[in-house]
């Protein structure tokens, strides 16, 4: 599959408005395409169409996620169902969200422990109780303390007791939480999924979050007793890794081109972008394109020039996206993503099984008539970069051995006589 072609759907073609009464949409899919014609609602078409585009051709996708989606129950609403199509070949979040995503895997938490709590009432209370809050989520400061005492009885062991990249550690955890998951009753977190699919799951500030300060507890305690703790994170390796997945979605992937989502800012949407420079400007890789399909939802005002508000136009300047074809295949929208990432996930599955279904009837014909149809029913495995680490990252040192030095780097001086 070659280069795909910018989408027809973009607010430059003045194509005609549409406004369809609600009440005569029958699916979701209708509802976004013609309810919604203009302002907020029509930037919520266009992700729609765009994100809606690049699962129909089959791109592999990127998503990055700021804000505790874990803590919250999300993944259960939305994200986990979202990455389990297949259709994300990595992830980049924070060290946060795998903190989170080990509460409700303990049998010392219930669901119950969450609970809804007021954005303007009495903190001071709260604390008096022992209730964490974020936002309008409250839980007991009791779960903190479980997860720490339980990470930090995993993290001694020998099993972490060396140096590793950041994917291969998550990759780990993973399968801990799913152990305790099936154990416990609990429903399957995100790290178990993403262990369950060789879903690489990348943390570019690793530092800042809880797991890592366990850890730091851990080495902080072995130095006076002569028992060093010797996990570490290697992060050369989890950012050449990062590199290596870009490479195979732009040279080896039967799309050639790579989308991503970015729901919010901040670390995980710069470490998300940042291969695309590190291979095209510090590696000087010829042949290095920025993403294709950059759909963005963040509430960071563009005005306050941080990474979280970077539209996709101004990313083109520094190489992470597509400068031919972002006009037509990025969009930036300016809303909350807890909001409407339920509606768009919805929206994608029920896509999905319509599409499924009229499969079951017509066969591979319907991919005739329906071309979309075939990036919609891909392997529910997904690409399973993980598994694939070792191969990939051997791809990219022989790319990189035998790479053309790029024409702006000038040559070695000669000796001065």
């Amino acid at each position: 599959m070659g280069r795909p072609e910018p989408p027809r759907s973009h607010p430059d073609s003045r194509r005609p408005l549409v406004h369809r009464p609600v009440h005569e949409t029958d699916t979701l899919e209708a509802f976004l395409e013609g309810a919604h014609p203009a302002f907020g609602g029509g930037f919520l078409r266009r992700v729609w169409e765009l994100l809606d585009e690049a699962v129909g051709r089959g791109v592999p996708m990127s998503l990055s996620v700021a804000g505790p989606v874990t803590a919250s129950g999300q993944h259960y609403a939305w994200l986990n169902p979202l990455l389990d199509t297949g259709w994300f070949a990595w992830i980049s979040v924070t060290d946060a969200i795998c903190y989170h995503d080990a509460h409700r895997a303990l049998r010392s938490v219930q669901e119950s422990d969450f609970t809804e709590a007021p954005l303007f009432g009495d903190d001071a209370e709260l604390r008096e109780e022992g209730v964490i809050r974020i936002a309008d989520l409250g839980f007991p400061e009791d779960v903190l303390l479980d997860t720490d005492r339980w990470l930090r009885e995993l993290l001694a062991r020998d099993e972490f007791q060396r140096r590793m990249a950041g994917p291969e550690f998550r990759h780990r955890l993973g399968a801990h939480l799913a152990d305790l998951e099936r154990a416990s009753g609990a429903r399957e977190g995100l790290l178990a999924l993403c262990r369950r699919k060789d879903l690489p799951v990348f943390v570019g500030a690793p530092a800042d979050g809880s797991i890592f300060l366990n850890s730091m507890r851990l080495w902080a305690e072995g130095l006076p007793n002569g028992r060093p703790h010797r996990f570490e994170l290697d992060l050369h390796a989890e950012v050449f890794e990062s590199c290596a997945y870009h490479a195979w979605g732009l040279f080896e992937s039967e799309a050639r081109n790579l989308g991503t989502l970015v729901l919010g800012g901040g670390v995980p949407k710069n470490f998300n972008l940042q291969p695309e420079p590190a291979l095209g400007q510090v590696f000087e890789l010829a042949g290095v394109r920025g993403y294709l399909y950059d759909v963005q939802i963040t509430t960071a005002p563009v005005t306050d020039g941080s990474l979280s508000s970077c539209p996709p136009a101004e990313a083109v300047t520094w190489g992470k996206v597509d400068k031919d074809h972002y006009r037509k295949t990025t969009e930036s929208f300016q809303c909350d993503y807890s909001v409407v990432m339920p509606l768009l996930t919805k929206a994608l599955l029920d896509k999905r099984e319509r599409l499924r279904r009229r499969h079951e009837v017509e066969g591979d014909a319907l991919f005739e008539t329906v071309p979309e149809a075939r990036g919609y029913l891909r392997p529910n495995e997904g690409e399973r970069l993980f598994a694939r680490r070792e191969e990939l990252l051997e791809r990219l040192r022989e790319r990189l051995a035998g790479r053309t030095p790029n024409p702006r780097t000038p040559e070695t001086p000669c000796s001065r006589s």
